[in-house]
């Protein structure tokens, strides 16, 4: 039975629709398929997992002496030479980064960068090679493709028990996240598998054990209210840390939410994409305020750059220069409207 299946027969059982003598038969072909998902995505993927100790600077002790505090979390292999996804917080500052690999191996690693204001890190395990064993590389999916009440597994190493495995759905698409750096995080996942402390920075794996996510936060006291940045975001993020070891950002003050745009609008305007990222709000001062951009306008265009969501405009601004004037296209109902805008450095 094929996943998309699945849904669509519980509810045929929940409605009474299958006679009675057949439920058990369904029911165990049911949870086979549910089981047969889950157990696929898991033996993909678990071999990419590492657990990862940090060391962390926490000041100085009365006497000058310098004062560490110990941390840790997830993340998850994406090259097989070695290169770590994971979580900025969670080894931001780190003085010592060792990870623990599914084979149980323990190596040291070292910190390529870090982007507090997505809260992702690529680490590098140290002297790997391309043939090391036990370096599997996670599969890379495609987190634009999602869709809410979809199968997703989390996998971690919380509380340092290795390889842990939680599954759930899809809650919600489009969150905001605010990170510790204080930015907010914008195209968010919101997913129902658990996630405990040491969760940070491990894959959430669509049910064909591509990485669709990287988990981030819960809600406390909540349950069932987790968070993961989408695998997107992390492909762009990753790239840059890698090039440059961090990411300078043009800033101009909107919060957005990838939307669809009417099939009418995209064809009587030309537009080259079918969705653009809706302004939810525009804070005070900022550069988006001072050119009139407004709540509920949709920027489909950024000097030239065609902005199919939130991920496209998050990378036109890390392109864009600070200071210098370009331009804004945006839709503000059916009208098509031109705008110059002066980007600033993120705070």
């Amino acid at each position: 039975m094929h996943l998309e299946e699945i849904g669509n027969a519980f509810s045929e059982l929940s409605a009474g629709a299958t006679p009675a003598s057949t439920l058990p038969h369904a029911d165990d072909s049911l949870l086979d398929a549910y089981s047969r998902a889950v157990t696929g995505a898991v033996e993909r993927v678990s071999p990419s997992v590492v657990n990862i100790e940090v060391h962390q600077s926490a000041g100085r002790t009365r006497s000058g002496e310098p004062r560490e505090r110990r941390g840790g979390g997830s993340g998850f292999v994406f090259t097989p030479d070695g290169l770590i996804l994971t979580n900025s917080h969670v080894v931001h500052d780190a003085r010592h980064i060792e990870v623990t690999l599914a084979d149980g191996r323990r190596m040291p690693a070292t910190a390529i960068g870090d982007d507090p204001a997505s809260d992702l890190a690529v680490i590098r395990i140290d002297n790997a090679r391309v043939d090391e064993p036990g370096l599997t590389a996670a599969a890379l999916g495609d987190s634009q493709q999602l869709r809410v009440g979809q199968l997703v597994v989390a996998i971690g190493t919380p509380y340092g028990f290795q390889s842990t495995v939680t599954a759930g759905v899809v809650s919600a698409l489009g969150r905001s996240l605010r990170s510790y750096s204080g930015r907010l995080i914008d195209d968010v996942i919101q997913t129902d598998a658990a996630l405990n402390p040491g969760n940070s920075g491990g894959p959430l794996v669509d049910s064909a054990g591509r990485v669709v996510g990287v988990n981030t936060a819960t809600i406390l006291p909540a349950q069932g209210i987790c968070f993961a940045i989408g695998i997107n975001t992390a492909k762009f993020v990753a790239s840059r840390l890698l090039r440059d070891g961090r990411i300078r950002r043009s800033y101009i003050g909107v919060s957005a939410q990838t939307v669809p745009i009417h099939r009418r609008v995209v064809r009587f305007y030309d537009l080259p994409k079918e969705s653009g990222a809706l302004v939810l709000s525009v804070e005070e001062n900022s550069p988006a305020k001072r050119t009139g951009v407004r709540e509920g306008d949709v920027i489909v265009a950024l000097e030239g750059h065609p902005v199919a969501g939130v991920d496209d405009l998050h990378r036109v601004l890390t392109d864009v220069r600070v200071g210098a004037s370009c331009s804004l296209t945006l839709l503000r109902h059916t009208e098509k409207i031109d705008l110059k805008i002066v980007p600033e450095e993120t705070k």
